[in-house]
């Protein structure tokens, strides 16, 4: 019996986050994992008069890819992906692992040709959403591979999957609806600002947000979401930022990362664990070592770190920023063939102002 949870995440995300349409053509990619999820979602966007595609990877699929390409495959992009990200109206993303350390093995250097080589599909995917003719929300389906990652038993992650989505509650919409109006106060009061300073323990920041747009996260792109987020002049980031939570992606667990920026560009990288691959992924291209993206999480329902940046990057009282490509909406125009969040814990003796007034003291907002 599906557990009615389910269901209703499946219903946000067709009817709320993407709003599918009759006659949308509706791609909808997952891992083999989340097939229950796959499946609920399919029968929605059909009720709602959607054309889905679906696109089902694994793990070991995405390993086996890896292992036997030569650089020249890894540089070749696919036709269909290629159409797919091209005349495609919407995009539901939902991930699952079987192995979350898959790709451990692989040499990084592939992980960077590949993602070089998309980068095209990344710029056109993010042009897309900013002129609003593709619409895209990604989640993860609580499976036990990313409930062992956090520390939890399934039954337990899947309480908290459904707690952060509002899917245990009767209007899940309503909610999301509540968290938009907070977060909307917020970036009204941005608007016009410029200059942006952190001080704390693990971080010394300035950053210009002049002419940049404050994005309101409210549960349509991510789910879960709530953070407000814009993308940093390029060139006025300077000083440094020691981040306290690890920083995942690709399947490798990099830890201890500490960045230093002069005039907008990481001039110093360094961490504890798995340095080769931060430092791959920084020289993937120019753009790769400036921001792409400054974020303040708001969702203080998400109490734990679970070693997933869906969740993690939301967590009330911490920031995170983004190397690489940033966001057009926001007024970005850093391009690069990789976006990686990065989050940082200003719980403690951490404010951030804004044109040097206090907005934000110990994770709390001050106005």
């Amino acid at each position: 019996m599906t557990d009615p949870r389910l269901s209703k995440l499946a219903d946000v995300l067709v009817n709320y986050s993407v709003k599918v349409q009759p006659g949308d053509w509706v791609l909808v990619t997952g891992d083999i994992v989340a097939e229950p999820l796959i499946n609920e979602v399919l029968g929605c966007v059909l009720k709602a008069g959607g054309n889905p595609t679906t696109m089902i990877g694994s793990d070991g699929l995405a390993e086996t890819g890896y292992l036997y390409s030569s650089e020249e495959q890894l540089k070749w992009i696919s036709p269909v992906e290629k159409l797919v990200f091209e005349e495609a109206d919407v995009l539901i993303s939902l991930r699952a692992s079987g192995n979350t350390r898959a790709l451990n093995a692989i040499d990084p250097k592939k992980q960077q040709v590949r993602g070089v080589a998309r980068s095209g599909l990344m710029e056109t995917y993010m042009r897309r959403s900013a002129e609003g003719s593709f619409r895209w929300t990604l989640t993860n389906y609580p499976c036990p591979a990313y409930a062992q990652e956090a520390d939890m038993s399934l039954r337990d992650y899947e309480d908290f999957v459904y707690k952060a989505t509002f899917t245990d509650q009767d209007d899940p919409v309503a909610e999301w609806q509540k968290v938009h109006d907070e977060q909307q106060r917020l970036v009204d009061w941005l608007v016009g600002k410029k200059a942006v300073t952190v001080k704390s323990p693990n971080a010394d920041l300035s950053l210009s947000i002049e002419g940049r747009t404050f994005i309101n996260s409210d549960g349509t792109h991510n789910m879960p979401s709530g953070e407000i987020f814009t993308g940093p002049v390029e060139d006025s980031v300077n000083g440094w930022v020691k981040f306290t939570y690890p920083a995942i992606t690709s399947g490798r667990e990099v830890e201890g990362v500490h960045l230093e920026f002069k005039d907008g560009k990481v001039v110093n990288a360094t961490a504890e664990k798995n340095v080769a691959f931060l430092l791959s992924q920084l020289d993937s291209d120019e753009g790769a070592r400036y921001l792409g993206e400054f974020a303040i999480g708001t969702n203080y329902g998400i109490d734990r770190f679970t070693k997933s940046i869906l969740y993690d990057e939301k967590i009330g009282g911490s920031f995170h920023m983004a190397v690489g490509a940033g966001y057009p909406e926001t007024g970005s125009v850093n391009k690069s063939a990789i976006h990686w969040d990065f989050i940082c814990d200003v719980r403690e003796d951490s404010e951030i102002r804004v044109d040097g007034e206090l907005f934000y003291k110990d994770g709390k907002f001050q106005v």
